[in-house]
């Protein structure tokens, strides 16, 4: 790691006079995505005139690409390119994706109008795929977890970070999106393509404060190496043919090298198939050059446990990011059809209401930040309050919960269209207010707060180091993925309700059943949250110790002739 320090033997790089540079980045981003996601089904229905369903699957469908192509980008970061790179050149291709957007939707003519709107978002999906998992670790890691200082700060930087996030959204859906529904579509991806480029410079302005990594390599590599080393001792038994258990070089041989006193993690009993790895056997006693794909170090078969580990709990938080894309389709559409107006002269945009779940999570991460982990902590005597998971498993709750609302919501919405015969008028307004929507978009900034900041810290925290940029993908893949599947599911309500002419989802969404779909979304959300509850309970978190603490159990050593 590249840390420069001060006389007094502080370091001049890093914390958070480095990291409010790269959050700047972030809100930036952020204000450009939601600016752009927030109205996207709007701009599909009624400048492209898409049919709701389609429009729905083809934001679900941007939303997903863009959400799990950041793991494609977090393994080029971590492997060839290294985080600061990464961030540079992927801002750079958002801030041309964005004016190629800008001119779709004002210079180019109508007949190609369409193709090159789609080609412009779909370079904002790759864009996005290198910036979003590189930023976050990026300005995690300028807080070193071998200070205590600084790990305090680091307890709450998560929070604070994801704070900034919801700003930068808030602020698009608020003001952009007024702007895109009432002066033009082109001033309002015109305004976002400004803000992408100051970003970009604010970023290399603190080019100089920043602690970077050089990339160590392809994290895949250890993992395979594990695993085919696993499987070539399979037979062994470890308290009869074991020479030994390798823990690494007198360097510190171990996927975390980069820190002045590496970290070793403790053997845990889950995955013992994977600890063969790191036996010794006769064969590797004898060799004078170690084979990393017959024998690995102790520190490598925990890393690689770690991430296997973290798969059941990402496969099981997949559900949430489902109920998370109803906010960018079918919770827009319903706020459209409703009565928007404060006072005689102004509306809000429907798309604007997005922007209360970022004011509900603005609320809620402080006083979780300040209030609550302070006073669970006095009961419960984790230093977080609650675990993570807890936290994670609170978010997966309030989703249900939103889903539920959300169904009775839509129900007193159709019963009003029905009272005063609007089910076959799908673009008049329904003598309701929009604020009876209100409770939904606050429960899932409630959500948010939970289960995603939950998430963005428990794949940081329980990967491996050199892991941790794809630990950000992972995380942020979970929406990504919940929008491909919330598309199937889509298609497997269309085909099953069409078949009795009456479909749930039709065009027509005074005459269409949206209600029947949220309470679909919430007895699989609940089904869902029983399977993370089994998981959860069975979860092992890292232990970590510092090296010159570990009590060796059996050490492998060198002969004279060379070392392993």
């Amino acid at each position: 790691m590249n840390i420069a320090s001060t006389a007094h033997g502080k370091p001049s790089r890093g914390g958070w006079n480095a990291a409010i540079f790269i959050i700047l980045v972030e809100v930036a981003q952020q204000f450009a995505f939601y600016g752009l996601a927030s109205n996207l089904i709007m701009y599909l229905t009624d400048v492209l005139d898409q049919p709701l369903a389609t429009a729905a699957k083809n934001v679900n469908t941007w939303l997903g690409v863009s959400s799990v192509f950041p793991v494609v980008g977090a393994f080029l970061a971590d492997s060839y390119f290294g985080r600061f790179k990464t961030i540079v050149f992927s801002v750079t291709i958002y801030f041309l994706g964005m004016v190629l957007l800008t001119l779709s939707v004002s210079v180019i003519p109508s007949q190609s109008r369409r193709a090159v709107f789609f080609v412009a978002l779909y370079i904002l999906s790759v864009a996005q795929g290198g910036q979003k998992p590189c930023v976050q670790t990026f300005a995690a890691d300028q807080f070193d977890e071998n200070t205590p200082e600084e790990i305090k700060v680091k307890s709450s930087f998560f929070n604070w970070w994801y704070l900034g996030l919801v700003f930068g959204a808030t602020s698009a859906t608020l003001g952009v999106v007024y702007l895109q529904d009432n002066v033009g579509w082109g001033l309002g991806f015109g305004i976002l393509a400004g803000v992408l480029v100051l970003s970009l410079v604010s970023f290399l302005v603190g080019t100089k404060r920043y602690r970077k990594q050089r990339p160590p390599g392809s994290p895949f590599t250890t993992v395979a190496q594990v695993i085919v080393a696993a499987a070539r001792k399979c037979h062994i038994i470890e308290t009869l043919n074991c020479e030994g258990v390798y823990h690494g070089d007198e360097k510190g041989e171990t996927m975390l090298q980069s820190r002045s006193q590496p970290l070793v993690l403790a053997r845990t009993n889950q995955l013992r198939c994977l600890d063969k790895a790191m036996i010794i056997d006769e064969q590797d006693a004898s060799t004078k050059t170690r084979n990393p794909w017959r024998l690995c170090s102790l520190n490598q078969v925990e890393e690689v446990k770690l991430v296997l580990r973290l798969i059941p709990i990402w496969l099981s938080c997949l559900m949430f990011g489902v109920i998370q894309a109803q906010l960018h389709t079918f919770f827009t559409k319903q706020c459209s059809t409703t009565i928007r107006s404060i006072g005689p002269h102004f509306q809000v945009p429907a798309a604007s209401l997005q922007g209360l779940v970022g004011i509900a999570i603005l609320i809620a991460v402080p006083i979780y930040d300040r209030v609550f982990v302070p006073v669970a902590r006095k009961y419960t005597g984790h230093p977080s309050g609650i675990s993570v998971l807890q936290r994670i498993g609170i978010g997966l709750v309030l989703s249900i919960l939103l889903m539920v609302v959300s169904a009775l919501v839509e129900a007193k919405r159709l019963n009003i269209a029905k009272d005063y015969n609007l089910i076959d008028k799908p673009k008049a307004i329904i003598p309701m207010r929009v604020w009876w929507l209100l409770p939904q978009y606050l429960i899932l900034g409630l959500a948010d707060a939970f289960a995603t900041v939950g998430l963005q810290e428990l794949f940081y925290d329980q990967m491996p180091e050199q892991m941790r940029s794809m630990g950000a993908a992972a995380s942020m893949s979970v929406v990504g993925v919940g929008s491909f599947i919330s598309n199937w599911i889509i298609s497997a309500v269309e085909l099953i309700t069409s078949r009795n002419g009456n479909k749930w989802l039709g065009d027509n969404i005074n005459r269409a059943h949206l209600d029947y779909f949220y309470w679909v979304l919430a007895v699989l959300s609940t089904l869902n949250f029983c399977v993370y509850g089994v998981i959860a309970s069975a979860f092992v978190y890292k232990k970590v110790e510092r090296e010159d603490k570990v009590k060796m159990e059996l050490t492998f050593v060198k002969n004279q002739d060379g070392e392993m």
